[in-house]
């Protein structure tokens, strides 16, 4: 029998929501577990208190408290030529403070060597927190896919660095389920969750809006989930980061992600569907 699978609420499913909206949300609908959005990742996005002791952030302990709701991870941390590790020890504190387990990290610094040390140093910041940096590979970035992803990882030689697969990037990217038979089991502690047409966006518009905007619930696009779900640790929790199109109210469509991600589980394994 396969171990039960926690879900969790991604931030990018309901962006619009507050960390503190977000976990009522979570807790409304039946999660268990949340990823938040502390840092904006675009301009574009809300931009909002979310680090240190701000209300925000009291707010939104409260929240978790009084639900019962877990964080697993927070975002979004950005390596980039210029930037400075030692910056990001309020957000790692915040995670803390939040109990998350995981934090995302994006690669923007072409200089593979230098990334790495940047990489391993988030790590070492990180790791008397308990938290588990895991760096994201995105086709638009300069890790775009899984096997530089491993390589960021390896060089950085951390105990506590990960990786995060997404189904939408890993496909986008040209990944291949072989790839993932090099990458160590402890290197993938989760991974997102989302279904996507099978045909690859031919333009960079069009990848950044279906990944940002226009995801699928599982099971109604083309990625080979069975696949990629056979090749993870069976235990790792998956965060359902699925972006719809439809113009639908933020619970509505966190309940759908949920109901869906459970009804592929079950229709995919005997075993039962999960904990969330």
């Amino acid at each position: 029998m396969s171990p039960p699978r926690t879900l969790s609420l991604a931030a990018l499913t309901v962006l619009e929501l507050s960390p503190a909206e977000q976990v009522a949300c979570a807790a409304a609908t039946g999660y268990s577990h949340v990823g938040l959005r502390l840092v904006a990742a675009t301009p574009a996005e809300p931009q909002r208190e979310a680090v240190g002791d701000t209300p925000l952030v009291r707010e939104t302990e409260a929240a978790l408290r009084d639900s019962g709701v877990q964080v697993l991870d927070v975002e979004i941390v950005r390596l980039r030529p210029e930037t400075d590790v030692a910056a990001f020890a309020a957000l790692l504190d915040t995670a803390a403070r939040l109990g998350a387990r995981h934090v995302l990290v994006a690669g923007h610094d072409p200089d593979p060597a230098r990334l790495a040390q940047q990489f391993a140093r988030l790590c070492e910041l990180a790791a008397p927190l308990g938290i588990v940096p895991c760096i994201e590979p995105m086709p638009w970035t300069e890790v775009p896919d899984l096997l530089q992803a491993a390589r960021i990882v390896r060089a950085a030689a951390q105990p506590n660095a990960g990786l995060l697969v997404d189904p939408i990037h890993f496909d986008r990217a040209g990944s291949e389920l072989s790839d993932l038979a090099s990458i160590a089991p402890a290197w993938l502690p989760y991974l997102q969750f989302c279904d996507a047409p099978a045909a690859r966006p031919t333009s960079l518009p069009e990848l950044l809006r279906q990944a940002r905007a226009d995801r699928l619930l599982p099971g109604h696009g083309g990625l080979d989930l069975r696949g990629l779900l056979a090749a993870m640790p069976p235990a790792a929790p998956l965060s359902l980061e699925i972006p719809l199109a439809a113009r639908l109210p933020a619970r509505q469509r966190a309940a759908l992600a949920l109901q869906a991600t459970r009804a592929w589980l079950a229709a995919s394994s005997p075993s039962p569907a999960d904990t969330g």
